[in-house]
């Protein structure tokens, strides 16, 4: 594992234990020699990872659209900004960069990017392990609803055991980085698991 991507809200939330695991994260993937791959904001608990890990040494990239760029909310001071035309192109240039996915609290966008990487591996477009770092119960209902899936038939059990979870950041590296994803049929039969 080279790369790892970061999905997160651009802004802060209202716990300081957001802030604090994101910078947490920051500094177990440059000490794990890894390059940051994420979305190149300097706002919210985006800004906070890209500062974190650029004041622990590690080498950052960003991926962000021009249009945020011209919103002045870019970070200028990474080792990398990739500038691109739209959030799908984005979103490629990142997946294509990085070897892991972590998502940090975050909103709809944070929701959107994991579940579009999450998807890709249970396509089988790619075999990268996925992520979430469940700071202060953040994705706690998030976690059961995608158990109520499975048990409504709608999510096959292998593929909710991609989703990766930990309270610690240290921890959830090492589970993605011994990761073996599964091969599985996305299309369930009925009565099957």
């Amino acid at each position: 594992m080279k790369a790892v991507c970061v999905f997160c809200g651009s802004n802060p939330g209202v716990l300081p234990e957001y802030r604090a695991a994101a910078e947490m994260l920051a500094r177990q993937i440059v000490e794990a020699d890894c390059t940051l791959v994420y979305g190149g904001g300097r706002v919210g608990l985006m800004g906070v990872v890209g500062d974190a890990a650029m004041a622990a040494g590690g080498r950052v990239v960003g991926v962000t659209p021009r249009r945020l760029v011209e919103k002045e909310v870019a970070h200028t001071g990474l080792s990398e900004l990739h500038v691109v035309e739209s959030m799908h192109e984005r979103k490629a240039m990142m997946a294509e960069l990085s070897d892991a996915f972590i998502a940090l609290p975050g909103g709809i966008g944070t929701f959107e990017e994991f579940f579009e990487v999450l998807t890709w591996s249970q396509l089988g477009y790619h075999s990268k392990p996925c992520g979430l770092l469940n700071v202060a119960g953040y994705y706690d209902q998030l976690l059961a609803f995608l158990d109520h899936c499975v048990a409504q038939g709608f999510v096959h059990p292998k593929h909710r055991g991609m989703v990766l979870t930990d309270t610690e950041p240290a921890r959830l590296m090492d589970q993605l980085s011994t990761f073996n994803m599964p091969q599985v049929n996305k299309w369930l039969e009925r009565g099957t698991t």
